[in-house]
């Protein structure tokens, strides 16, 4: 009978070898030549996305249709370049570079010919694009030109390219949102890693105001005003362990808490007509993105991709589409574009190197260890 037990035993550890999968191999080099990209932004017709990627060994711009297929590189520069934005109304594009990585970058302009300049050429200085004004006549940019220790601020109309400083800053302030009018600035003030606060500025009376008076530690972060520019969205963690998402009314200085969660809001974005809001949550060291229909109050039913991250989620002028980008432990980041109103989405680039098979990678999985005082913390 000890006989008759033993070999189905035997069999059955056969078949179990058997039907393991011997798993392949790879070098460094291989898992180096996956394409690294990152950033969208839309073409004035919304047919395009643009991006950056290091596909030819040096990050460059790149285009690709909405509708997926090859990607087409637009600059081939020997500095790493990043792209930044089409411009509104032509194609047109920000650039961003620094020069052998001394990470005094400046802006460029690629014109429609191909041809860049650069618009920021101020020698031992770096500047950042912070975006378009609402009625896309001109755009914004900081440069520390003036004084090495701060960023000023400065607007540029497209009708004259010519940038015109719109503050001086002494005082090491960080710009978080500008109105859609444009009148109102809203700045945060880093006092320690715990502790800042929260200012606005008025264009016309010159006037800055603490909107943050608050004792012990609290962090401050504008996020976005409203459309009527009368009301002021930002980030706080003031009385609570997580940074939650409030809006403050800037006539009354009255606040409300608008969205929390059990972990951490990261950041907070609107689309152009605020129809859509952006929610970013760090939960259990995994982005969690969550998008909300203002009109109707209700969360959009984005794609689920299981324990991907999905991050840089940019929704299009019309408020139809929105790029975002999908990353795991099994594949690195690649581009995707949603359509709000069919509910369906394209993946535009394939970042893995061929050679490389899925199957042979680990998925990732979230552990928590204990803390000296019990917490749990994941990683």
């Amino acid at each position: 009978m000890l006989l008759f037990l033993v070999i189905p035993l035997i069999m059955s550890s056969c078949i179990q070898k058997k039907q393991q999968r011997e798993v392949k191999q790879y070098t460094i080099e291989q898992f180096m030549d996956n394409i690294s990209i990152f950033g969208s932004s839309f073409s004035s017709e919304e047919e395009k996305v643009l991006f950056t990627s290091n596909e030819s060994g040096i990050y460059n711009a790149y285009e690709v249709s909405v509708e997926g297929g090859d990607p087409k590189q637009l600059t081939k520069r020997e500095e790493t370049t990043r792209a930044l934005s089409y411009f509104p109304n032509d194609k047109r594009i920000i650039l961003m570079s620094d020069k052998g990585g001394n990470e005094l970058y400046h802006i460029y302009v690629r014109q429609e010919n191909g041809n860049i300049k650069d618009i920021t050429p101020y020698e031992k200085a770096r500047s950042s694009f912070l975006g378009w004004a609402h009625d896309r006549e001109s755009f914004f940019f900081a440069s520390n030109k003036r004084d090495p220790r701060y960023m000023d601020y400065y607007e540029v109309p497209l009708r004259t390219m010519e940038a015109k400083r719109i503050y001086k800053n002494t005082e090491g302030y960080n710009l978080g949102a500008i109105s859609n009018d444009t009148k109102w600035l809203a700045f945060s003030k880093t006092i320690t890693s715990t502790n800042n606060n929260m200012y606005l500025y008025n264009r016309e009376s010159k006037e800055m105001k603490l909107l943050s008076k608050h004792e012990g530690e609290a962090t401050y972060y504008p996020v976005d005003f409203t459309a009527d520019n009368k009301f002021l969205y930002y980030r706080t963690d003031k009385n609570s362990e997580f940074d939650y998402l409030s809006k403050m009314n800037l006539e009354t200085g009255a606040s409300e808490k608008i969205y929390e969660a059990d972990w951490d809001v990261m950041y907070v974005s609107h689309s152009y007509n605020k129809k859509y809001r952006v929610i970013g949550i760090n939960r259990d060291a995994q982005t969690v993105v969550k998008v909300f229909n203002m009109e109707t109050g209700k969360e959009v039913n984005f794609p689920d991709f299981e324990n991907k991250n999905v991050t840089s989620v940019n929704i299009s002028e019309s408020e139809d589409l929105m790029a975002f980008y999908v990353s795991g432990s099994k594949s690195p980041g690649n581009l995707y574009v949603y359509n709000f109103n069919t509910g369906d989405y394209n993946k535009l680039t394939n970042t893995l190197n061929p050679d490389i098979n899925t199957k042979d990678l680990v998925e990732e999985e979230v552990v928590h260890y204990e803390s000296f005082d019990g917490m749990e913390i994941p990683a």
